[in-house]
């Protein structure tokens, strides 16, 4: 492939990308539509049909089996990497539902400063002082935060961490995306479909058209964003993946403050202006970093 048509697919691939984004920003009007059934409840679904879809997906796309074998040397992982993911969906549903979503989207931005933190404490990873400047400044944000949102300023701190350790969960487990979350979905069925038979006719599943239709869609809402990504994502650069990855969370905070009508504290900005300004800082660290290394790279060949 020539040069051109090299950047003409990492075009179309980061546009995708972006859409994808936008999707998963925009998730925080979803959740509100049926929050009748409560978190749980909206997790158990989640769970069902997100595992009904991903292996349907798989069959379709007739992808090979033979990633099954390899699960009985990394099930402590993927047990792990579930009850990780399972905490943090339920715990952004909760937060959505109860009008705390600038404090989630918070905890989506603080998560690449979380992954550096977990590298250097469970990797030994050395990060360059450009990084721990980016993450002193995120961490007096946050400080900032808690004093004015003390109360909620844990759902922000559970999203970032939940995540985070999810990801180090998944480092060695190397499977694909609708894999992985076939594997995640499927560890946790038995138990969303054990809840969902405990709430028998409390639950509102079949109480309506309106109401059974959204809570299969919560297996869409999870399930499609992520296969378009898993597509995508390998032809889009690390540098601009690590620009995109900022999308959902402003979306989340846009759609917070202006859409579902959050009021938050003059301060909250303050923090977050920080939190920015410590991104900011550790975005560019990195974007000179792949910079140099593509160099490096283009001297060897």
């Amino acid at each position: 492939m020539s040069d051109e048509g090299g950047r003409r697919s990492d075009a179309g691939a980061t546009l995708q990308g972006f859409v994808v984004y936008v999707l998963w920003g925009f998730t925080a009007l979803y959740w509100p539509l049926i929050k009748q059934a409560g978190a749980l409840e909206l997790l158990a679904h989640r769970v069902v049909w997100s595992f009904v879809l991903v292996a349907v997906l798989l069959l379709v796309l007739r992808r090979p089996w033979a990633w099954v074998k390899s699960i009985r040397y990394t099930w402590p992982r993927l047990l792990t990497a579930a009850v990780l993911i399972a905490l943090n969906w339920l715990t952004y549903i909760w937060a959505v539902n109860a009008g705390h979503v600038a404090e989630a989207s918070l905890g989506y931005f603080l998560n690449p400063l979380v992954n550096v933190v977990l590298g250097m404490l469970i990797f030994h990873e050395r990060p360059a002082r450009q990084s721990l400047i980016g993450i002193a400044f995120a961490a007096i944000g946050v400080a900032v935060i808690a004093f004015v949102m003390a109360k909620t300023v844990w759902v922000a701190l559970v999203l970032a961490v939940t995540f985070g350790v999810y990801g180090v969960a998944k480092k060695r487990a190397v499977l694909g995306a609708l894999e992985g979350l076939t594997v995640e979905s499927g560890v946790l069925l038995p138990i969303a479909l054990g809840y969902l038979l405990f709430l028998g006719p409390a639950g509102h599943f079949g109480t309506g058209l309106g109401p059974t239709l959204l809570l299969i869609g919560a297996g869409i809402v999870t399930a499609v964003p992520l296969w378009i990504f898993a597509v995508v994502a390998p032809r889009i650069p690390l540098s601009t993946l690590g620009m995109l990855q900022f999308v959902s969370p402003t979306l989340q905070l846009l759609t917070g403050l202006f859409v579902l009508g959050q009021h938050v504290p003059p301060l909250y900005f303050a923090g977050l202006a920080l939190v920015w300004v410590g991104l900011g800082v550790y975005l560019a660290g990195s974007l000179r970093n792949a910079r140099r290394a593509a160099l490096v790279a283009g001297e060897h060949v």
